[in-house]
């Protein structure tokens, strides 16, 4: 299953889950844990999305997840660790991000902070900045793992890039299973969307990436978000077009045309061509298939997928940042 560690692939078959999605299987995380201690790569469910995890201090294991992914070197990786007492070994915490990983972590928030250990992080897990993205997931399997490796993890969403997120065992190791020597079933994931970045430097904090902890309720503990600016560059998930289908997608549709896969939300008439993200009009239900639709609407061979139009308040901005990207519509 583990391939020589001359191999970015990881061997040839694909990695096996543990015993039950989201059962934690003693054998199943030491093989993960072992596999991350030899440099090799492992499937890690969070509540998230799924997870194409790496030593995040180890230059060579970064490699593979950027070569596994065909991710651009200029796009930084999270460093995912066990709490906040980890988080403050490898960053420069401040009252601002203290006040914030007591009331979302762990959970789906992460901060930019100023790089403490840069032996903890490597260089290219941080795309030569001097600062670090961590957070602290909430997924039972993912903090086991990452209180047993004991270190840091770079783990970003276990598809190619530029392809929209797995949210389910089965897609992670679709897209990137062949990298892996270990795997991790958690069964579905139950955010969906990536998490929330917020870059705390000098200056005011920013939003860089909207996700399930919301503007507001990160505004109601440490005052205004400025937005992105400079900044940007700091966030995973900032390219043009990200999340993508291989079909062309069009936003705020009424209806399809013909041809087309729709995505609907609310009430809608029932056809082959049709996926509903929530047929009640539930942000958090969207949020959740977001993902897995975009697969399942692209695995229909339309001309272009169609998508009914989103509310951009609490959530929907999460959720209208990715489908402009895999629209192709912000940079």
């Amino acid at each position: 299953m583990a391939g020589d560690r001359g191999d970015p692939r990881g061997g040839d078959r694909e990695p096996r889950p543990d015993r039950a999605p989201g059962s934690l299987d003693g054998a199943a995380l030491e093989a993960a844990v072992a596999a991350l201690r030899a440099g090799q790569l492992v499937i890690l469910p969070t509540e998230t999305v799924y997870g194409l995890a790496g030593d995040a201090g180890d230059a060579a294991a970064v490699a593979r997840i950027y070569e596994a992914k065909g991710r651009p070197s200029f796009n930084p990786l999270i460093a995912h660790v066990a709490d906040a007492e980890a988080a403050g070994r490898i960053a420069v915490v401040d009252d601002r991000a203290r006040a914030l990983m007591q009331a979302f972590w762990p959970g789906p928030l992460t901060l930019v902070l100023p790089v403490r250990d840069t032996a903890a992080v490597s260089d290219l897990a941080r795309a030569g900045l001097d600062t670090v993205a961590v957070r602290a997931p909430a997924h039972p399997l993912a903090h086991a793992l990452l209180a047993a490796f004991g270190g840091a993890v770079a783990a970003p969403s276990a598809n190619r890039s530029g392809r929209p997120s797995p949210t389910t065992y089965a897609d992670a190791v679709a897209e990137t299973g062949f990298a892996a020597a270990a795997a991790l079933d958690g069964g579905p994931c139950a955010v969906g969307l990536e998490s929330t970045v917020v870059s705390l430097l000098d200056g005011p904090a920013r939003l860089l990436r909207p996700g399930a902890v919301t503007r507001a309720q990160i505004e109601a503990l440490i005052g205004p978000l400025a937005e992105a600016e400079a900044d940007a560059k700091r966030s995973p998930g900032r390219l043009a077009r990200h999340y993508a289908p291989a079909a062309p997608v069009r936003l705020d549709a009424m209806a399809p045309e013909p041809g087309e896969a729709f995505l609907a939300f609310g009430p809608a008439p029932a056809s082959p061509m049709t996926l509903n993200l929530s047929p009640s009009a539930d942000l958090r239900e969207a949020a959740a298939n977001l993902f897995a639709m975009l697969r399942r609407a692209d695995a229909l061979k339309p001309t272009a997928i169609a998508v009914a139009a989103i509310p951009d308040t609490g959530l929907g901005e999460a959720i209208n940042d990715r489908l402009r990207r895999a629209a192709g519509f912000v940079g």
